[in-house]
């Protein structure tokens, strides 16, 4: 049973949605633990979620996959490499917030529901998490990154209590205001990989 199961508990009996808040301390077991739940059982990983608070657990579970996914890219990284290992892990690291806070602001300003950016940041950074370990693999990104946006809509209809209709209009919205935040460095983009190569 993960630790997650103890975050959320029914406060009544006739309102499923009640849940007792409480902290998750992060650790390389609840790590692992989050891993399997994920893996095995998403829908039940984003129901026992409910409750938690804060930011910090969701990112250290970002940042050690992060860690491990740049890792993984060095090894076929011949030149350049510490610059490259900072490049791609903040990318890891920057989607993730980007794709919250694009979340976040679609689900304000396109569906009037107010929500947390915490439960919307620990819904990306759990479903980006857990993606990044096999992302790095040539030609996996096809199947990742599918992967991962369906881990999200979950995670919004399971966490977040929206409806499908909902979740897919928050997750499209999240997608086009994150397309244009890179698209709009571009510029920088391309002048550091003049530098580069």
């Amino acid at each position: 049973m993960l630790p997650l199961a103890k975050i959320a508990t029914p406060s009544g009996a006739g309102d499923s949605h009640e849940t007792t808040s409480s902290a998750v301390r992060f650790s390389a077991g609840f790590y692992f633990q989050s891993l399997t739940g994920l893996l095995g059982s998403p829908r039940s990983f984003f129901t026992r979620l409910q409750g938690q608070e804060g930011l910090r657990t969701p990112f250290l579970f970002l940042f050690f996959s992060a860690l491990f996914h740049t890792g993984a890219c060095l090894t076929y990284i011949m030149e350049h490499r510490v610059l490259m290992a900072g490049i791609i892990l903040m990318n890891a690291l920057v989607m993730t917030l980007a794709g919250a806070a694009g979340a976040f602001l679609t689900a304000r300003m396109l569906i009037g529901r107010r929500v947390s950016f915490a439960g919307l940041f620990a819904v990306y950074a759990y479903a980006a998490g857990v993606t990044l370990l096999a992302s790095w693999i040539p030609l996996f990104v096809w199947i990742t990154e599918p992967w991962k946006w369906i881990l999200i809509a979950l995670g919004l209809v399971r966490f977040e209590g929206l409806t499908w209709p909902r979740a897919l209009l928050v997750l499209t919205g999240s997608l086009v205001i994150t397309f244009l935040f890179f698209g709009s460095l571009s510029p920088a983009l391309l002048a550091l990989k003049g530098v580069l190569t």
